[in-house]
């Protein structure tokens, strides 16, 4: 098919296609990476290029495109995309189909007879589930292993430790410390189609070549422990995971030449979307599906962004991968750039650029957090109205405020300045943490009591605080795990869950919890003998006793209410609590505990029970005279046309490694889960096998990009304001700061990017728009 052909409105489609979209439009087989900046227009691109392809290959209902993506809604969108484009040409609309990853994985796992996965709808583990097993693996494995398990809680300490120390260290390990363990090498060895065995022989590595310096501890061969006992609970219970349908469907098409095959005469090519986020195995499904039968010829499109790469730190993706492709393309002239942005003001353009070519420079002796690609302005000949805006005040604004609470009294002024100005602006604050998140929205929904001098709800200004909305479909679980502690209240597990949701819901000071629930007795109910608690622990145990005494007196669903109401619930969640009884009490109206729980845990693990919600979610993040208040992570595939970055101190970004507070008697200075993460990450990269101190000094390197990687994609949420700001005194640990009680600030200085970027941006205040 030729350009002729096409009609003519979709031929000036054609033309209007910018570098790297149009590309794609004129792919016509083999392996094809296209690397897009942000705001450039990657699924448009995407779409009109999948339209193309179906055109001129005359696809149809056997023989498709298949476009991969990540999410539900991006494969909602891209399908209405091409729907449009394909009917617009008077072409049928069924040579392609729109699959999220794991249903195509699904769909190839379960489409032969001999395939090893058995799907029925109901035994897909939900997060929460396999959390609890993974738990259960822990124990497991405890109970197996008792000296090592006491080699552990001696940790790094020579001297011997009383029963407290003891017991409180054996708490959080076998609560917190090895559950995290257990999922990180879940996730990790398996998105890598990794074994046990295959984990005990890396470990073996390990031992064979750092004879001069052991391990301190097998982390390594205790993960393969919990991998293979994790395997054998699935495979008893008849349930699986999502990173075994992916599996399941690699081994059905590597080891089944006839099932292979027949998938790849219906699949012509694979497009995948945000291949940045790509883990090995899932790329490996693509490419068998790519691969033509005939030919061994791989059709195979990703289009991504490895710069906007910000998940890999906590699972299995990671951006070297899609890296690693790109460069195999550009070898064969088939990697290609989208740069070209119309979203944002050229000013915000300069300063991500300039992030990028500073991270770069300043991190040289380590693993580049960047791509080398800048971001451009449209093309005047291209440009659309509203693309590329003009800026609102100076475009990008840098402020060093004294301290956070100051940061948020410049920030509410300049928000209702940009508003008083721009009535139906768009605005985000986004921040590092939840934590940060909800200091900002009580400082602004509370002026008075903070001494910041604008009222923006008086002004008429709504304020969201995302975190907030987001915690309620925990609440079948927090509630869950209060109410089993009132029935187990000497179980150390239940006084620990319940304890953790009484302080993430703030009832509570931060303090060590696995100290408290080692010995439920004693927290709950000292005798004479024992010492005096201190303030933070007397009134955990006063919470906790109100509790039990209301347990005694009233029944199961008015108690349920309460303890909603202990919780210091909104209107929203005391709703949800209500639909949680409604459903309790159709499942089963006696109002006894020992019918209902098992009924509840289920509920839970299963994960599908929808909080009440007052209007949707989604259309709000983006209103028109509004503060958004959200995480950067939150805020990735939406824009604003003001966007605020406060507290970008070097304790924040690009972020310090640290160490839990109750694992530091394994070691001060060293997290060896992420110790593990980075071995397992140097193995599937076919790097020599990394000691213990070489891994955690990668496991800190990768963190450090991934932070400037995040702080590039809150940058580029913005269309014509950027505001950034970092205060001078901040808190110790945002986690545990009291803005509302007793509290002490240090000082802290600015991510160092502040001050190189603040004279760019002087040095060019009148530079023409893009880079220079």
């Amino acid at each position: 098919m030729i350009l002729s052909s096409i009609p003519a409105h979709v031929s000036q489609l054609l033309q209007t296609l910018r570098p790297g979209q149009k590309e794609i439009s004129q792919w016509q087989g083999g392996l094809l990476a296209v690397s897009a900046v942000p705001g450039a227009g990657k699924s448009h691109g995407m779409a009109v290029g999948a339209a193309i392809a179906i055109a001129r290959k005359k696809l149809h209902q056997q023989r498709q495109l298949v476009v991969v993506t990540y999410s539900r809604s991006a494969a909602a969108n891209i399908k209405a995309r091409i729907r449009k484009y394909l009917r617009e040409m008077g072409l049928p609309r069924n040579g392609f189909s729109v699959q999220t990853l794991h249903s195509l994985a699904l769909k190839v796992a379960t489409s032969h007879p001999t395939a090893a996965l058995r799907w029925s709808g109901e035994n897909l583990i939900s997060e929460h589930e396999q959390q609890r097993l993974c738990a259960t693996c822990v124990k497991e494995w405890a109970r197996s292993h008792p000296q090592l398990l006491e080699r552990l809680i001696q940790g790094c300490d020579t001297n011997p430790l009383s029963d407290v120390e003891h017991d409180g260290r054996r708490s959080a390990l076998l609560t917190d410390i090895l559950v995290k363990l257990a999922q990180t090498v879940i996730r990790s060895a398996r998105s890598m189609a990794l074994t046990p065995n295959d984990l005990r022989q890396l470990s073996l590595k390990l031992h064979s070549q750092n004879t001069a310096e052991a391990e301190p501890y097998p982390f390594l061969e205790i993960g393969a422990d919990l991998l293979e006992l994790y395997q054998h609970h699935l495979a008893q219970r008849g349930q699986i995971d999502y990173d075994e349908m992916i599996l399941a469907a690699v081994q059905l098409l590597e080891g089944n030449p006839q099932c292979r095959q027949e998938w790849q005469q219906r699949v012509y090519a694979v497009f995948e979307d945000e291949a940045q986020d790509s883990t090995p195995l899932q790329s490996r499904l693509l490419q068998l599906l790519a691969e033509d039968s005939t030919t061994k010829q791989v059709n195979f499109v990703r289009v991504g962004d490895p710069n906007q790469a910000i998940n890999s730190t906590f699972t299995a993706a990671d951006p070297l991968f899609f890296n690693e492709f790109c460069n195999q393309c550009a070898q064969k002239h088939a990697f290609y750039t989208m740069t070209q942005a119309g979203r944002s003001t050229p000013l915000v353009i300069r300063a991500a650029n300039f992030l990028v070519r500073w991270s770069n420079r300043f991190l040289q002796n380590q693993e580049l957090p960047f791509r080398s690609q800048k971001i451009q302005p449209v093309s005047p000949t291209q440009r659309q109205p509203g693309e590329n805006p003009d800026p609102w005040g100076k475009g990008v604004e840098i402020t060093r405020p004294a301290t956070i609470f100051e940061t948020v009294r410049e920030l509410a002024a300049r928000i209702s300045q940009v508003l008083a100005d721009h009535p139906d602006a768009s605005i985000a604050v986004l921040v590092r943490t939840n934590r940060q998140g909800e200091f900002i929205a009580d400082l602004l929904r509370s002026p008075s009591s903070f001494n910041i001098g604008t009222d923006l709800a008086a002004q008429g200004i709504p304020i969201l605080d995302v975190s907030g909305i987001e915690r309620r479909s925990q609440i079948p679980k927090e509630l869950l795990d209060i109410l089993y502690f009132l029935h187990c209240p000497y179980s150390p597990e239940a006084v620990k869950a319940a304890l953790t949701v009484l302080q993430e819901r703030k009832r509570i000071a931060v303090q060590n919890l696995d100290r408290l629930a080692a010995q439920p007795e004693v927290f709950l109910y000292p005798g004479p003998l024992d010492p005096p608690a201190e303030e933070p622990e007397f009134k955990a145990r006063q919470y906790c006793q109100r509790l039990l005494k209301a347990r005694l007196e009233l029944s199961l669903f008015p108690l349920i209410t309460y303890c909603a109401q202990e919780l210091d619930y909104d209107a929203a969640e005391l709703a949800t609590t209500d639909r949680l009884i409604c459903h309790l009490a159709q499942q089963e109206p006696t109002q006894l505990w020992q019918r209902i729980y098992p009924r509840w845990q289920e509920l839970v693990a299963a994960d599908r029970f929808d909080a009440v919600e007052m209007e949707d979610l989604h259309s709000r993040l983006v209103r028109a005279g509004q503060v958004t208040i959200m995480t950067m992570h939150r805020a990735k595939g939406l824009d604003w046309d003001a966007v605020f970055i406060p507290f970008i101190e070097t304790k924040t970004l690009s972020g310090e490694s640290w160490v839990p507070a109750n694992a530091k008697f394994l070691s001060p200075d060293v997290e060896f889960t992420e110790v593990v993460r980075s071995q397992l990450r140097a193995h599937c990269h076919g790097q020599p096998p990394l000691n213990w101190k070489a891994a955690y000094q990668k496991a800190k390197e990768a963190k450090i990009a991934e932070e400037y990687r995040l702080l590039y994609v809150a940058m580029t949420r913005a269309k014509r304001l950027l505001w950034l700001a970092a205060a001078s005194q901040i808190p110790f640990s945002w986690q545990s700061f009291d803005w509302r009680g007793a509290y002490q600030l240090q000082k802290s200085d600015s991510c160092p990017l502040l001050d190189r970027l603040e004279k760019k941006l002087k040095k060019h205040a009148k530079a023409t728009p893009g880079d220079r």
